[in-house]
Parts: structure tokens; C-alpha cells; sequence
């Protein structure tokens, strides 16, 4: 993922809501979100690259998302495990979040830089590899892209007031409205890009909450609730970059009840 925004004891009904877009090479297969045949608690979509996944949930009501870090002077290692096991590791197992971070904590600079949250309906934790922790999140309302945890990106800030706006609103409206701010593609103003090395132009582009260039762009874009009383909505939103149309997978469950 490149931008997810994330909600904990912010709504009465919901301790756990989170909006997310993933950004991604065109050119790099992916398959939509279902349960995975060789792991059938795990909802999530496939990487068919790297083998693991961007985002997803477990039956048992853990989830997990993961970004990249942008550090254009930290050179990419070849050698590096994909990022989408971070994620799929996880949920594909029957670790507790405090387990699951204290164990990969030590070894984390195995991978080149990430930012994974990981939780459940109670709360949340976010660990980076370009940062101390784990770090167990407040309960508030957060944003995260390709920087730490709550970094002022423009389009993270304005993602966060969107999430604020939304939760103070109906419950009947709000999947439908974070999908709105999740196609948002107008850029940030000038002089609040950050910067962060890749040039002016590129900035401009990648400002938006829905980043759409040649080449490259969001892929997907998912909205995960939790509710309190254990039920699961999952809806994600397929981006086909050529015809800028969408195709829509839904699940809905109960936590800990079996497929």
C-alpha cells in the first residue's frame, strides 16, 4: 500500500476502521483479494511477483497492511525478501500482534524500508524499519504513505480530515465516502509538496491520494471495518489503469467463524 488511513475507538460502532490505496507498477501481476486456497483464514490479495500481499485480514479478526519507505539514497537491495510476506506471514499464521513484532523486530533490516500496522479490532501496532519500535498506536485517527507514521504528507493530512469527517457522519454512508477520498486525484499545491528527492514533477504526481501516471498508479483500493460486535466488512476496488474502470470483490463474516 501507499496511503492508508487508519481509525481505532473512533466510532461507536466500528474500533477499527481503514481506508487504503495500493500504488504499484502496471506492469506487475497482482490477483484481487479472496481467501487463500493454501491459507483459507487469510482474505487478502496476491502479489504474483513477490508472493505475499499488500494488505488483508484474518477470520480470527487480525489484520495487517504494509508500505514501502520513499529513500531515494537508501539503494533497493536486490537480495531483499518482498515486503508482502510482512503481511501475509502474519495472517497466515497464529501469531498474537505482540509476538508476531517481537519476533521480526530483531530482524527487520532484512528487508528493505517498510512501515507495517498490524491489529485487530482492539487496536493497533505499527513497527518500521527506519524508525524505533514496535510502537503501539493511539487510539485516533492516522495516516500513512510512503514516510513514518503520521508524517504531514499533504495527501495524508488531508486522507486523516476526510476519515475524521466521514466517522462523524451516517454509518450507511461511510464505505461509500472513504472510496470517494480514495479516488481523489486532484495534487497538493506546490508549496506543500515535500520533498523528498524525486523532483518537482514527480512530487506533484504523487501527491495525490489516487495516483494515476504512465506506468505506474494505484492498483487497488480497499475499505476495512470492523465492527463490535465481531462482524467483518471487506470491499476492494480492482483499478484497471487502461479503461480507469473497476471491478469490486466484498466479504462480509463474523470473527472466528470458519469459511
Amino acid at each position: 500500500m501507499c496511503l492508508i488511513l487508519l481509525a481505532t475507538q473512533m466510532h461507536s460502532a466500528y474500533p477499527l476502521v481503514l481506508a487504503a490505496n495500493r500504488d504499484e507498477c502496471y506492469d506487475r501481476p497482482a490477483a484481487p483479494a479472496t481467501w487463500w486456497a493454501e491459507a483459507p483464514g487469510m482474505l487478502a490479495g496476491r502479489d504474483l511477483q513477490g508472493r505475499g500481499t499488500w494488505m488483508g485480514v484474518a477470520r480470527d479478526g487480525r489484520w495487517a497492511a504494509v508500505t514501502n519507505v520513499r529513500e531515494l539514497s537508501v539503494p533497493e537491495r536486490r537480495d531483499a525478501p518482498s515486503r508482502g510476506w510482512l503481511v501475509s506471514d502474519f495472517l497466515r499464521g497464529a501469531w498474537s500482534v505482540e509476538a508476531y513484532l517481537a519476533a521480526l523486530a530483531p530482524r527487520a533490516d532484512e528487508w528493505n524500508g517498510f512501515n507495517l500496522l498490524v491489529g485487530d479490532a482492539a487496536g493497533a501496532w505499527w513497527l518500521s524499519n527506519r524508525a524505533e519500535g514496535p510502537v503501539r498506536v493511539e487510539p485516533g485517527v492516522h495516516g500513512l504513505s510512503n514516510a513514518l507514521l503520521d508524517t504531514p504528507w499533504p495527501k495524508v493530512e488531508r486522507g486523516r480530515d476526510d476519515l475524521a469527517r466521514i466517522l462523524a457522519g451516517p454509518e450507511d454512508a461511510m464505505e461509500a465516502s472513504l472510496f470517494r477520498t480514495l479516488a481523489l486525484r486532484d495534487p497538493a499545491p506546490d508549496d506543500r509538496l515535500p520533498d523528498t528527492g524525486v523532483g518537482i514533477h514527480a512530487e506533484r504526481m504523487l501527491s495525490s491520494l489516487f495516483i494515476s501516471s504512465l506506468g505506474y498508479g494505484t492498483r487497488a483500493s480497499t475499505v476495512l471495518r470492523i465492527r463490535r460486535d465481531g462482524r467483518v466488512f471487506f470491499a476492494e476496488r480492482t483499478i484497471d489503469p487502461e479503461s480507469d474502470r473497476w471491478t469490486e470483490v466484498r466479504h462480509e463474516f463474523e470473527v472466528g467463524q470458519g469459511s
